[in-house]
């Protein structure tokens, strides 16, 4: 049977290793040792953990989904708020990328200077997603 590292179980459930990790330590899904000493869990657990998660059992961790395909990962570079909106510059690799939202947005997202972000472009609009 396929065995999935915890790694590669949080790629394919959409979070961070840590919260994968933290998922396994708390009994939430089962993991066992390979050959060479790695955390793993069996694909078939891994599935039906996948359907648990996906049917809104993840918690406060669980992945965001958007429709939005265009997405640059980044880091933010600026954030200025105003009363009612805000601006936020992404540098993702060669590209500035700049978007107007309101503040609330930003300060649910907890949008900082030096934090990892990743805009999401969809026709005109730029989304932006925390990391």
């Amino acid at each position: 049977m396929q065995s999935y590292t915890i790694g590669q179980a949080a790629r394919l459930l959409g979070v961070s290793p840590d919260t994968a990790r933290r998922w396994a330590d708390a009994g939430r899904v089962a993991t066992h040792r390979d050959e060479s000493g790695r955390r793993v869990i069996d694909g078939r657990d891994l599935a039906a953990f996948s359907i648990e998660v996906g049917q809104g059992g993840g918690g406060e961790d669980e992945p965001s989904y958007t429709s939005a395909r265009n997405a640059f990962p980044g880091i933010v570079t600026a954030v200025k708020l105003g009363d009612i909106a805000a601006q936020v510059e992404i540098q993702a690799g060669p590209h500035r990328l700049v978007s107007l939202l309101t503040r609330e947005a930003v300060e649910e997202l907890g949008l900082e200077v030096g934090m990892r972000a990743t805009a999401r472009v969809k026709s005109t609009n730029v989304h932006i997603d925390r990391v």
